[in-house]
């Protein structure tokens, strides 16, 4: 879907937006949502990283609940369920208008529908939406999002936001099914960059250039975008500018095993992924592209 149709016809209510979080994510979808045409208010913790919005529309505020304000979309895109929660009591007196809450982060099932439910209490409706991509999808407003919301007519209330920052969205029947999927999409992800790094890792143990890895998968019925994308930052230790910082991949890694334990299930590449990249976590890393758990040792050790 081109960014033109995105944007809404002139005889649909264009509805103001506040975005609550400025991160990598957040401002992303600042942009795209200030690029089709929408009202956009913007909060986050650090006000200098909202600042660059000005440049594109943007009111910048100074509390949660001065951005909600006249909103009619509250969007959050913040680091953890307790930060979300969080933000969104400081936001309270700020939701008199009653806006729709779109919340983006990463939580585990249970953690969306606890959400959920302080969407009830704060007498506002809710909207799940996790995000499927990572800062490129995001920039260029083609991510996957899927999406449910207690409340049907929400849908049609977000649906000029949810264009404007993604290509696909998916709506599913319940709150906790779009975090389930985002959970099962990142376990794929996490494996994969694990997968990469192992191999490049075994070839240059081996003496091969690892290269000639990267080179004999590509074309191949295993190659995606991420092994061709990530690869190279590996073999060239070029990740130290995050498209997907790896305190994150952790953070959903931990949610991952946690919720499969819950489940009754034990996922034995998760459960390594995750110890790999708490490791990593725990090198100093988590401020660099998930890519470097490449930097973890993997030699045997007395």
């Amino acid at each position: 879907m081109s960014r033109a149709n995105r944007t809404p016809s002139s005889g649909q209510k264009k509805p103001v937006v506040a975005v609550l979080g400025t991160g990598t994510m957040g401002e992303a979808m600042a942009r795209n949502i200030a690029a089709a045409g929408l009202g956009l208010r913007a909060w986050n913790r650090n006000r200098a990283r909202a600042e660059p919005l000005a440049d594109v529309g943007a009111t910048v505020c100074d509390t949660p609940a001065e951005a909600c304000r006249g909103a009619d979309v509250v969007l959050t895109a913040l680091a953890n369920e307790k930060v979300v929660s969080d933000v969104m009591d400081q936001a309270r007196d700020g939701l008199g208008g009653h806006p729709v809450w779109v919340q983006t982060c990463t939580v585990s099932p249970d953690g969306g529908r606890r959400l959920a439910e302080q969407a009830n209490r704060l007498n506002i409706a809710y909207v799940e939406a996790p995000l499927l991509g990572t800062k490129e999808p995001a920039v260029s407003g083609t991510l996957t999002i899927p999406a449910a919301s207690p409340q049907r007519e929400a849908r049609e209330e977000v649906r000029p936001v949810l264009e404007a920052v993604a290509s696909r969205i998916m709506w599913l029947d319940e709150v906790g099914q779009p975090s389930s999927l985002k959970l099962a999409y990142n376990a794929w992800v996490l494996t994969t960059v694990e997968g990469i790094a192992e191999s490049l890792t075994l070839a240059d143990t081996l003496g091969l250039d690892p290269h000639l890895v990267i080179d004999v998968i590509d074309g191949s019925g295993l190659n995606s975008t991420y092994v061709q994308s990530k690869g190279p930052m590996m073999i060239d230790n070029d990740l130290d500018t995050p498209s997907f910082p790896l305190e994150a991949a952790d953070k959903d890694a931990g949610l991952i095993t946690d919720t499969a334990r819950a489940a009754g299930l034990h996922l034995g590449i998760a459960e390594v992924v995750r110890e790999r990249l708490d490791r990593a976590a725990d090198d100093g890393l988590g401020r660099a592209d998930v890519a470097a758990t490449y930097r973890v040792s993997r030699h045997v050790t007395s």
